[in-house]
């Protein structure tokens, strides 16, 4: 078997029965660590709508937005019990009271309404807020 070395990827060309040579391509593995990109005006303070989130609220968005995966968007379904304690975020009054909030705030929207043992709840990202102080004019000079 013959190899030929190339930058980013090793190809083996394999012969064939009729005397043609055909390449199987080999990529390397792509890293699959995830990240989630938040605003510079939210961490430094800027975006007023974030600042009048309560902390379960932020809590809550930054999970919602987690689960997003370039994809799903209006797809998003959450059990309380997924949110419930490890998160930082101990009843299901208070999980219901951040939703409520993010909802009104216009941070996520409801795409299906789930109820009691029936159906998930769906939520997907307006990105709205995401735009908040994003012209360089109000950008710090410190930031860049």
């Amino acid at each position: 078997m013959l190899f030929k070395r190339t930058s980013r990827y090793r190809e083996h060309i394999i012969p064939s029965m009729n005397g043609t040579n055909r390449s199987m391509k080999r990529r390397k593995k792509k890293d699959t660590t995830s990240f989630l990109q938040l605003p510079r005006a939210f961490i430094h303070g800027r975006c007023e709508e974030w600042k009048r989130l309560s902390g379960r609220a932020k809590l809550l968005y930054i999970y919602i937005k987690g689960c997003y995966n370039g994809t799903n968007n209006g797809q998003i379904h959450l059990h309380y019990s997924q949110l419930k304690g490890h998160r930082g975020i101990s009843s299901t009054s208070a999980i219901a009271d951040s939703f409520r909030e993010l909802e009104k705030g216009g941070w996520i929207e409801r795409t299906r309404f789930g109820g009691l043992y029936r159906f998930n709840n769906l939520y997907r990202l307006t990105w709205k807020h995401d735009k908040c102080h994003s012209d360089k004019e109000s950008r710090d000079p410190k930031d860049r």
